[in-house]
């Protein structure tokens, strides 16, 4: 069977083809032929051809079809749920030292391992040459049920607050932490004791050497999302009072690190045998 005819004009036409679908009339074939020998005309509306005929034409049509795009399946966000304490003058912070101070000691006469979650937020700075601010906010979450958050741009630094800082027999957990620490003591020069870094912690119970951060290390520990807005994490933590959502970023970032030792102390020891790093 004859696929196609070329008339008199040179104009080639489909004759017959095989579809599932209803062909060309003839009226149509001559309508065409007309629009296109007659520029001047009025272009009728161009009847689509059909997807079988498509498919004839190109066998692997369907492939070049866009596909559904699918989103990555979201993982359920991390955040503390228990009770923050909010300190922002002397006595306040003082007061919530103090506290922690005597619950962590019984927790050591108690023989009990623990450590609490540690973080620290500052103002940042757009313009070159301007050096960022001072520790302005800092966290602690020794469990899930409460975290301190210390707004030490308007408190300082109290002496039970150093005190627990300095003491080397307290430990804390944070990704990062000898950065946090560093500035700490660049702020307010005083010495945070007693680190722990989660990135270096989770290496070595899953080798390697990567670089984790707290955001990453939740996502592949806890199977969690650690959600970090830039508005609030770049935001002003100067204010003279922090907003609800500042308190509770701060609180989940020191609730997460706790959270994430809790995690990697359970995890097995990576050995080498070999040069070959095997659980």
């Amino acid at each position: 069977m004859k696929m196609k005819k070329v008339d008199d004009s040179g104009f080639t036409r489909l004759a017959s083809f095989v579809c599932d679908c209803e062909p060309f009339t003839e009226e149509e074939l001559e309508a065409i032929e007309a629009s296109l020998s007659n520029p001047n005309r009025r272009r009728r509306r161009r009847r689509r051809l059909p997807t079988s005929l498509i498919a004839l034409q190109h066998p692997n049509a369907s492939s070049l079809s866009p596909r559904p795009a699918y989103s990555n399946m979201r993982l359920p966000v991390i955040k503390f749920s228990g009770q923050i304490m909010y300190s922002r003058t002397f006595d306040a912070v003082e007061n919530a030292a103090t506290k922690l101070l005597q619950i962590l000691h019984e927790k050591k006469t108690q023989m009990m391992e623990f450590a609490i979650g540690f973080d620290i937020e500052w103002k940042p700075t757009f313009r070159k040459g301007v050096p960022p601010g001072k520790v302005a906010v800092m966290q602690i979450c020794g469990d899930s049920s409460q975290c301190h958050v210390l707004h030490l741009i308007h408190s300082g630094i109290p002496r039970n607050l150093q005190r627990l800082l300095e003491d080397p027999t307290i430990m804390k957990v944070g990704a990062g932490i000898g950065g946090d620490a560093a500035k700490v003591f660049r702020d307010y020069n005083i010495s945070v004791k007693g680190v722990m870094d989660l990135s270096l912690h989770a290496n070595q119970k899953l080798g390697g050497d990567h670089k984790w951060g707290l955001a990453s290390l939740t996502e592949k520990l806890l199977s969690k999302q650690l959600k970090k807005p830039q508005k609030i994490r770049m935001g002003n933590w100067e204010t003279p009072v922090l907003s609800k959502e500042q308190l509770e970023y701060a609180a989940t970032d020191a609730f997460a690190s706790w959270y994430l030792y809790q995690a990697i102390k359970d995890l097995p020891d990576t050995q080498e045998v070999d040069g070959v790093q095997q659980q």
